[in-house]
């Protein structure tokens, strides 16, 4: 292939745009839109597109093309309605695999990948679940993902697929091989639907984690999705962050807002935008602006 030609992603007529090649300074297939933390700036929010079950998992019943058409409409409502990115993970794929997930997998969030960066003009991230940050970290640097979600990146935690490792040592590692030091980690420090492996104090865990694992943001939550975050746990997070952002992961919603700590690095919002706040819905753009509108308000 002439390298001086275009790079053409297809998924189909509708999500196709031309990129241009690999360039000598960064292996990254797609340029990507940069997730900026400012801290003179109002709190970031990033929407959640909550993919459906995907191939090769057992509850899948769809056809790709269907799955892709959701994520789309889902990631382009989220744009309309406001937010400052949005983050795809494969939600519907339980029981989730502990680490890596199969092929299949990586090659279905790839498309859904290509067909939203292709679809919206802001920054987009990758989680894929449980805990496979190495493949996440492939996608982003294949599709031009701003930032990855990694879910235990230091220490261990039982969950309901058994104890999952830290994998700091393998994804840092993994980031510098492949050039993409700009693709950024947020990573979860008592992860929801979790335990620790033995008590540790919070402190001594989200330390770690942010001068230990390498983590570029730090996520507090609750003990499960669209479950609220614990007010204590957020505001000792970014005392002990020290200007670290810190995302508040789960329970947020317009009427939570209030009293959520303004300062914080911002909200990762999933339940409370879909259509009658039910997680299973699509993404309801007007509850993405009402939320949007209340940040702007309490922040000016």
């Amino acid at each position: 292939m002439d390298c001086d030609e275009p790079l053409i992603f297809a998924i189909d007529n509708r999500y196709t745009r031309d990129f241009e090649t690999l360039s000598n300074t960064s292996p990254k297939l797609m340029s990507s839109v940069p997730l900026i933390f400012d801290t003179d700036a109002a709190p970031l929010t990033i929407g959640m597109v909550h993919l459906r079950p995907l191939p090769g998992s057992p509850r899948y019943t769809d056809d790709m093309q269907a799955i892709i058409d959701a994520a789309v409409h889902d990631a382009t409502a989220l744009e309309a309605g406001g937010v400052d990115a949005v983050m795809v993970e494969n939600f519907g794929d339980t029981p989730f695999f502990p680490e890596r997930v199969p092929a299949v997998t990586v090659a279905a969030m790839s498309a859904v990948m290509v067909a939203i960066r292709n679809a919206i003009r802001l920054p987009v991230g990758v989680n894929v679940l449980r805990n496979d940050g190495e493949s996440a970290l492939a996608i982003a640097a294949v599709t031009g993902a701003s930032f990855i979600r990694v879910n235990v990146l230091c220490g261990a935690r039982v969950t309901d697929q058994g104890l999952i490792p830290g994998i700091a040592h393998d994804l840092l590692r993994l980031r510098k091989n492949l050039g993409v030091d700009d693709v950024k980690i947020l990573a979860d420090v008592d992860v929801k639907h979790s335990a620790a492996l033995a008590p540790r104090p919070f402190s001594d865990e989200l330390t770690d984690l942010v001068h230990r694992g390498g983590a570029d943001a730090v996520v507090v939550s609750g003990s499960g999705t669209g479950r609220e975050t614990p007010r204590q746990q957020i505001t000792d997070a970014i005392r002990i962050a020290d200007g670290v952002p810190v995302f508040i992961g789960s329970g947020v919603s317009t009427e939570s807002l209030a009293t959520l700590p303004i300062d914080s690095g911002g909200f990762i919002v999933g339940t409370s935008f879909k259509q009658n706040g039910q997680v299973s819905e699509p993404v309801d753009q007007a509850r993405v602006a009402m939320f949007i509108q209340a940040i702007r308000e309490r922040w000016n």
